[in-house]
């Protein structure tokens, strides 16, 4: 299989072009054009989607060069541009030399447009089967032509048969990293960036497209460690600063995240999603006033800025400034009251004020929107208590129980040991302050000194 390319003009001002276009036009004199030459203009009105002129070549070619078998195959090239693939196939099947390059990726992508899929593979691998020429360049080619329809496991086959050719071929290598991605095999994808990475140290694209692969995995410690080599490579790449701080975010980083976040507002302009990102850091970091001042920035930027109202909110309540807080918090309430967390924040900004009912209101619809929160479900136990309803408490301390599964609650079974001991289930109370004690030391002494009177157990 020998692959036949033809020279691509760099402009519009390419002299074969300037010399067809001006004879045309009858402003010329030389009027004859070789075969190639008329490949080439075909090609050219091809590439620049002047379907009409691409035909007028071509008709012209026919009238100096009749019968020729390469202006046919051009003949069907314009037709599969136009949408008429079975008049293209009709052409190809007539045409002899079935080993010439350009007929074989026609033929192919014929076929494909004629959802053909299974028949164009078959092809293909036969004649993958029969050569040894090229293979990697050839099966390259045909991943362009089945990417182009999305069908991307195909796609994906010639790509990894085409790289046992040519380990080396670096266009190969990229997209059969990106279809190892996009058909599921991540550990594929990675493998093969670091092939690209093993022969060009300074892929930049490598580079990132691992930290990509890795952060879409949760991977963030090796996603970090590939934007860092990325950003070494290119350092005002500013999509590579913004994941390098997302990553060192969700690794606890919160100082690196920060310089990440500033460093990226310096690099592009400035979004009030980023400044959100740099108030949760400063948030995280405990700086409550400046993660407010840059919360009121990107709300200023964006009025319906859910979460900054929310973040604002948190950051006053962390400050004991509960009535200031309810204000922000209601606000975010108004843009989206589906949101459970947010329920939950009224309700302990309601309990700064003392509003008691309020509050149990609050968390009973966050619960109602999200019933897995053991401890929404202990806070709403907690204020039953101070009501003294103590069964109600009981049920709802039952229920935080066994959404509890990583165990998290503190001193849970101590304030069930207390509400036994009110509702007078002397065997469930001394239970509860059994595993009270396991978990604290403590817990006898405090029970002791909530329900006065009692002998100790011991």
């Amino acid at each position: 299989m020998g692959r036949k390319l033809s020279i691509v003009p760099e402009d519009d001002h390419d002299d074969l072009i300037k010399r067809y276009e001006s004879f045309m036009t009858k402003s010329g004199t030389n009027g004859y054009f070789d075969v190639e030459e008329l490949e080439h203009i075909v090609d050219y009105y091809l590439r620049k989607g002047k379907t009409d002129e691409s035909s007028g070549a071509l008709d012209y070619g026919f009238r100096i060069h009749p019968g020729n078998p390469q202006l046919f195959i051009k003949k069907a090239k314009i037709l599969l541009s136009e949408g008429n693939a079975t008049q293209a196939l009709k052409i190809l099947a007539q045409y002899s030399v079935t080993s010439e390059y350009e007929v074989l990726l026609l033929k192919t992508e014929v076929l494909v447009q004629l959802d053909r899929i299974n028949e164009a593979v078959g092809f293909c691998n036969q004649v993958i089967a029969q050569s040894n020429n090229d293979l990697d360049v050839f099966c390259l080619d045909l991943a362009y032509i089945f990417l182009a329809r999305l069908e991307i496991e195909t796609a994906y086959h010639f790509l990894v048969e085409g790289e046992k050719y040519n380990p080396e071929n670096i266009d190969l290598l990229y997209e059969l990293a990106f279809c190892s991605e996009q058909v599921n095999k991540a550990d594929e994808s990675i493998r093969v960036y670091n092939k690209i990475i093993g022969l060009d140290p300074f892929s930049h694209e490598a580079w990132f497209n691992v930290g990509q692969i890795h952060f879409s995995g949760h991977n963030f410690t090796a996603a970090l460690d590939a934007y860092e080599y990325a950003l070494a490579i290119m350092p005002e790449d500013a999509l590579c600063c913004l994941q390098k701080a997302h990553c060192n975010f969700q690794l606890n980083n919160y100082e690196d995240a920060l310089a990440d976040y500033m460093e990226y507002v310096d690099l592009a302009e400035k979004e009030w999603q980023i400044l959100l990102f740099i108030g949760e850091c400063y948030e995280r970091l405990e700086d409550f006033d400046e993660a407010i001042l840059y919360y009121k920035q990107s709300l200023e930027m964006n009025h319906e800025n859910f979460e900054a109202l929310t973040g604002i909110g948190i950051c006053l309540l962390e400050q004991e400034k509960y009535q200031e807080s309810l204000e922000y918090i209601k606000e975010a309430i108004i843009l989206n009251n589906e949101a459970s967390d947010v329920w939950v924040y009224y309700a302990e900004g309601l309990t700064g004020i003392d509003d008691n009912q309020g509050a149990l209101k609050a968390y009973m619809r966050s619960i109602e929107l999200d019933p897995e929160q053991p401890d929404t479900l202990m806070a709403i136990a907690n204020i039953c208590m101070e009501n003294a309803e103590y069964k109600t408490a009981l049920h709802y301390y039952d229920l935080a129980l066994q959404k509890d599964i990583d165990h998290e609650l503190d001193s849970i079974h101590l304030f069930m040991a207390v509400a036994y001991y009110q509702t007078g289930n002397d065997f469930a109370w001394h239970m509860s302050l059994a595993q009270a004690k396991e978990a604290n030391p403590e817990a006898e002494r405090i029970f002791y000194e909530i329900c006065p009177g009692l002998e100790p157990l011991n």
